[in-house]
Formats: C-alpha cells, structure tokens, sequence
C-alpha cells in the first residue's frame, strides 16, 4: 500500500512532500517525491496522555471507535475507576476488551485502590497484585500516586508501590493537585515524573523545574488548557496533552485534536504542539507506537491543514479505521461485569437533623475540580435541614452501592437546580451512587432508578424520570458509542432544563466524591476536607 502526502518531519521540524509504501503494518520505506501543496497532511495520530476510558461511560472497544475519528490513535490508560468497582477483574476486563479492537490501549496498574481508607470501594489491589501487574508487557507504568500525603511523608505501603514501579524501569504518574515548593519537592524526588493535575501556571512550573513533564487536562469538567499552554513556549519537551475524563457526547464530537487545533490558534509553534499530541508520551511510556519513521509500525493520520486538524483517515498498524469522519472500526459483543448490592431507598433515608441554619458548603467551581469550603444557610423544616434553592444550596447524598447503609448527606452550591433531582453510580474514585436534588422525594427517585438499574445516570423532574443505563461495572454501557452519546446528550440536555447552569452536570456532580481533591467533598461516610484529610462538620459550632 502507497499513501501520499505532504510529510509532517516533527523531530526536524520539517514539511516536505512523500509517499510512504506500508507493509505488513509497517512503514517499509519513506520517499520524498515532487513538492505538492495540495495534497493533505501526513503527521503521527494523537495520543491522549492521561485518560480514564471508563469516564466516557463507554468500554474500551466503544471508546476506540469515537477516538479513531479524531485521530487518536492510542491512549495512556489508568483502569483506576473500574478496578474500585471490580478490583483485579476489573483491570482484566479493561486489558481484554481493549484487545478486541484495532487501537492502542497502554494501561498502567492503579496505585491507589480503594483510592482512601475515608470511603467504600468494591475492589482493592495491593502490593502483590502490583508486582503483577508491573511484571506484564501491557502494563507500561504506576497510575496517578493520588495520595500525595503518603508520598511525601515516605508511607510504607505508598513506597512500596513505587519501589516495585522502579525495579521493572516504569514510569510513575503523580496526581498533587496544588502542591508547590517543598512538598512538590518532596513529591517529585518520591519518583512520581508526571502530573495532570496543575490548574495555576505558577504550579506547573514549579513543577516543571523539578523535572516533571505536565500533561495539560482538557476534559469534559476539569479545564486547565487556558491556564497552562504558555508553558509549551519555553518546555516544549516536557508538555504532554490529556483529556483524564471525557464523557460520550464530547468524544464524540472532539479529542485530543481540538487541544492542537486549539494550541495552534493562540500562536503557538506548530512543531512543539505536535511534539505534545503525538511524540512526547511516546518517549516518556516507552509506547510502541509509530512515529512516522521507516520500520515504524504504520500508526499516523492524514489531515485536511496544520491549523483545525480535521481528520480524512486515521491508520493504526497499517489498517484504516476511520475516514471522513466515519469510524471503519466494528462494535463487538461486549462482556457484563458488576458489584452492586444495595437496596432500594426511602425518602427519610435522606433526612437530616439541623442543629444549626449556618452549615458547611461544598462549593462547584464550573471546569474545575477543586472545591472550596464556603459557608451558607439552609432551610429547616420540621427540624430537618433542607436545600435552599433561593440560594442555590441544595442537598447532596452519596449512597454505599456494595452493602447497604445509611446515606451520606450534605449541601452544595452551583448545581442551579430549580426542580427535582439527578443521580450517577459513576462517583469517583469509589463510584457510590451520588445525587444532587430539591428535595428527599426527587432524589429517592433518582437514586433508585440507578439502584434498579445496577448503575446509570438519571434524572427527574415533575412525573418525568429518565435513566441511562451504564450496566458494565455501573459506570460502563456496553452498547454503540454513538448511541450512549445521542442519549447522554438527551439526559444532560434534560439536567439543564431543570436549572442547572453548568458545563456538564453529571461530570462534575462526579468528582463531589472525589476526596483526593480538595478542599470539601462528600463520600458515603460523611463530609471530608481533603486538605487535611479528616471528616469534617456539616454544621458550624
């Protein structure tokens, strides 16, 4: 097979045109032929530095046929969520299915499950599961080191981890979000080498001058490309882009070209911004995926211009898997797992005595993960704390899916609801059910639509409820990529109707439990600060 095109040379920063002669998913052989400005571009598929597939409530197969249309052609994967779901099946699970389909999954063993000892998780894996792990080819590094406190102050258990990372010469991804000076120090010389998590530039260059490369996150909640992309001027080796979470309706419409596409508006060099989507991940996990170079296997894109990066083919090891904006890649019959075992709630379970009016309140921040702890007012009712929807303070709930218990209560501000309620299994890290709501009625409802479901996303309002099923692990569907995007689109459109005003509802409603972020989250057990990491009050002394 011969394609042609003009030649995208990164390393050399260099465009000339050539035909390339592919064999057996290869590249044989690259010949320079006669300059021809019309043909399209030649260039090395995207790569997403840092993602969680499962966050695209899709199964690795589904999530490669979205992907490929972009011109992704491989992923850095941490199977962190489904193996808090389904521990060691669920990392298998994730391995496999990944094979299925002809795409570059690299996955990494996650190295905080359960993610704290603060919430309930389904799964665990420990040190010898990770030895394991890091003992096989498809494991290519240790995912995101999330307890940073453990790191920093050397934990046995957190140093083991990374010992065992080091002895098989695999990379450790590092999560410190907001960490600066000595203790971003202290992390970095721990041997964590990457972080996703920076959101000021003054962050990531601290971090930066400690030697990490920083993967630049634009997902579908937390946003940090604004803030960060000056950074490429000066550290062009050393930046990486990610999505990290990317729900189905925004794959199916972007990747990580549109962080290029983006990069590339604001005047940034072409070739360090392709060095960011293409090469750099390369390099730091040792992927075994093709440059564009002779005796490469044959992984590249053809592009319409160097400036919007639309995508005519994309071709891993030789084999077209998307043209012209089509995913070429078949859905395959997918296998069920899960781990849901509650039962079906009342709405008194999600009461709440008030001793006080004046509570703590966890604040959403639109395109961040971060969450501040402000202080607000609620109302009471027949001595029970209720939202205050006058003040956008609304009722919170994370409910234990693997055993039952009493839900978690608490209030947050930013959500807009004006009526009813909405409810995911898809939690992070330990993906409990979590709702957000008007009142008890509406997030009974909810939740128990995910509960009869064994995990979904949901919605009601007024005599309306819809649902969405996500029966793989309760945060996975195991059917058509395209098909969950058109019905997520339908239940996030739906959220947005009942008041909320934020980017994306459901995905930021699943990082409310997400205890590794700080300042105030809310996991099954109560109200947390992640910052010094203790439950805290709900209501002020």
């Amino acid at each position: 097979m011969i394609i042609i095109g003009q030649l995208v040379d990164i390393p050399k920063n260099s465009i000339y045109t050539a035909s390339i002669e592919i064999k057996e998913g290869k590249i044989l052989k690259i010949n320079p032929i006669e300059k021809d400005e019309n043909l399209p571009f030649l260039m090395p598929g995207f790569i997403d530095a840092h993602v969680h597939v499962e966050s695209s409530m899709l199964v690795p197969s589904e999530f490669a046929r979205l992907a490929v249309v972009h011109g992704t052609v491989a992923t850095v994967s941490d199977p962190h969520e489904i193996a808090n779901v389904c521990g060691m099946q669920g990392v298998e699970y994730m391995i496999e299915n990944g094979k299925q389909v002809p795409f570059k999954f690299y996955f990494g063993a996650p190295s905080c499950v359960p993610a704290t000892p603060f919430e309930t998780a389904g799964g665990e894996i420990n040190t010898t599961e990770i030895e394991n792990l890091m003992s096989r080819p498809e494991i290519h590094y240790l995912a995101e080191m999330m307890n940073w406190p453990g790191t920093v102050n050397r934990d046995e258990l957190v140093m083991e981890k990374i010992r065992i990372s080091k002895k098989y010469g695999k990379p450790i991804d590092g999560h410190a979000p907001g960490l600066k000076g000595d203790l971003a120090e202290k992390y970095v010389s721990a041997g964590p080498s990457t972080d996703h998590e920076c959101f000021t530039y003054e962050e990531a260059l601290g971090k930066l001058k400690l030697g990490m490369k920083i993967a630049i996150r634009e997902g579908s909640a937390a946003k940090n490309f604004d803030a960060l992309i000056d950074l490429i001027d000066e550290f062009p080796e050393l930046i990486m882009f990610c999505s990290d979470d990317k729900h189905p309706d925004n794959l199916a419409v972007s990747h990580i070209n549109e962080l290029a596409s983006r990069a590339v508006a604001k005047g940034k060099n072409v070739f360090n911004v392709l060095k960011a989507a293409c090469l750099t991940p390369i390099e730091h996990y040792s992927l075994e995926v093709g440059q564009l170079r002779e005796g490469d296997a044959a992984d590249f894109i053809l592009v319409k211009d160097l400036k919007d990066f639309q995508v005519i083919n994309t071709f891993i090891e030789g084999e077209k898997v998307a043209e012209n904006g089509k995913t070429l890649i078949k859905s395959i019959k997918n296998e069920v797992i899960n781990n849901f075992h509650t039962s079906l709630k009342k709405p008194q379970d999600f009461q709440l005595k008030a001793t006080s009016s004046k509570i703590r309140v966890i604040e959403a921040l639109d395109g961040q993960l971060i969450t501040p702890e402000i202080s607000g007012k609620i109302l009471i009712k027949d001595r029970f704390a209720t939202s205050n929807p006058a003040e956008d303070i609304l009722k919170i709930t994370v409910v234990n899916r693997y055993q039952d218990a009493p839900p978690a209560v608490a209030f947050i501000k930013n959500f807009g609801l004006k009526t009813g309620a909405i409810a995911s299994s898809v939690g992070h890290d330990s993906h409990n059910i979590i709702a957000v709501g008007i009142d008890d009625e509406s997030i009974c409802i909810a939740v128990n639509l995910i509960i009869e479901a064994k995990g979904g996303v949901s919605a009601v309002y007024g005599d309306h409820e819809e649902i969405l099923p996500l029966p793989v692990g309760g945060i996975m569907s195991d059917s058509d990529g395209y098909e969950v995007a058109s019905a997520y689109t339908r239940i996030d459109r739906l959220a947005k109707s009942m008041g909320s005003t934020l980017n994306s509802p459901f995905m930021t409603l699943s990082f409310m439990a997400l205890l590794v972020i700080p300042d105030l989250k809310l996991s099954d057990k109560g109200l947390f600060n992640g910052q010094r990491f203790e439950f805290a009050d709900i209501f002020y002394k």
